[in-house]
């Protein structure tokens, strides 16, 4: 009776990636320059244990930030997969769902195209290159959503073909 449509699911991903990326992004860049303002003290209140450890936290929280990306980008796409396989909806609504997921696509570029002016920004380049999955999957983000909603649709629309 409450049945959830998986188009809204493809468009919560987009959206969920393209803002943690934005906010690792900006998050990061605040965080390096805190950092790098630690690293230039030269007043002695702050001792090289302190801006050892500050160093070592900015370097592992990049690499584990953006290993968690790609795990959450993973995951979104198997948890929306099994709720696809929840449904079965008749094989006629395959042109609506065809139609909504070009939209999709669509958006999604728009999204990557957001996420790459941002990370081609001169401020924030630097940070962005060490992004690499937040890079790489922010660039092919139409393909990843194109993808999944193929297998979203052959699954959903398999499911109400055999009810």
């Amino acid at each position: 009776m409450n049945k959830k449509g998986s188009l809204t699911d493809l468009a919560y991903i987009a959206v969920v990636l393209v803002v943690f990326s934005i906010v690792v992004l900006i998050g990061l860049k605040i965080g390096e320059e805190v950092n790098n303002n630690l690293q230039a003290d030269t007043s002695g209140i702050i001792d090289a244990t302190t801006k050892a450890n500050t160093q070592s936290a900015i370097t592992r929280f990049t690499y584990s930030i953006d290993n968690s990306f790609l795990f959450l980008m993973i995951f979104m796409c198997i948890g929306v997969l099994i709720l696809a396989a929840m449904v079965a909806v008749h094989p006629i609504f395959i042109p609506i769902y065809f139609f909504g997921w070009i939209f999709i696509i669509f958006l999604g570029g728009v999204f990557s195209n957001v996420y790459q002016e941002m990370a081609a920004n001169a401020n924030l380049s630097t940070t962005a290159s060490s992004l690499h999955f937040i890079g790489f999957i922010m660039q092919f983000l139409p393909f990843v959503i194109g993808i999944v909603g193929i297998i979203i649709m052959i699954v959903m629309y398999k499911l109400g073909q055999n009810q």
